[in-house]
């Protein structure tokens, strides 16, 4: 199975390094001086790195192939990839291992599938597919997502009032849109 482990930034400098979007935890050894990784598209690959530093936050790269602010320019978008079949972490996932699983809350109602993870800058987010078309977004953390049953088919969520929409009506933003408020008044 093919994993994206980065997706390629824009360049920095003029020496064709580039900035580099993480989908890994382990940056150190997936980057490591000489490692030979491939791309999607393919035509782009495969690179291998020279170096690696962060600064302000942002992981950048320098390819051995990509010498110039141009070639590293028209890297922008292209994914680094790796062959993995599973993860060997006892709480980490790889996205082709989450897609398809069915979606149940605590007492086994399935409200819908997986199709996707999003990569946000706090935290992943499930993509969920419910049971109505409609897509919904879950932060990955272990309070709303407790059980992950890869071989069983499925996760269980607990999520907050109101992020589904059948459960819409019951949806608190701040104290003074729930409904004990209502009543105070």
């Amino acid at each position: 199975m093919e994993l994206t482990i980065a997706r390629i930034g824009r360049a920095q400098g003029l020496r064709g390094e580039v900035s580099v979007d993480l989908r890994t935890d382990d940056p150190q050894s997936r980057f490591a001086t000489g490692a030979v990784l491939e791309t999607t598209p393919a035509q782009h690959g495969p690179l291998t790195v020279a170096r690696t530093r962060t600064a302000s936050g942002r992981f950048y790269v320098q390819f051995e192939e990509i010498a110039d602010r141009t070639a590293a320019e028209a890297l922008n978008g292209v994914e680094l990839v790796i062959q993995a079949e599973s993860s060997d972490e006892e709480d980490a996932w790889y996205l082709h291992e989450l897609e398809g699983l069915a979606v149940e809350l605590e007492d086994g109602t399935v409200v819908g599938k997986v199709v996707g993870l999003e990569y946000l800058p706090a935290q992943d987010a499930l993509v969920i597919k419910e049971k109505n078309g409609t897509r919904t977004l879950l932060p990955f953390l272990e309070r709303f997502v407790p059980v992950v049953d890869i071989e069983g088919g499925r996760v269980v969520v607990t999520p907050p009032g109101g992020l589904f929409s059948f459960d819409a009506d019951r949806l608190v933003i701040s104290d003074e849109t729930s409904s004990s408020a209502d009543k105070d008044n």
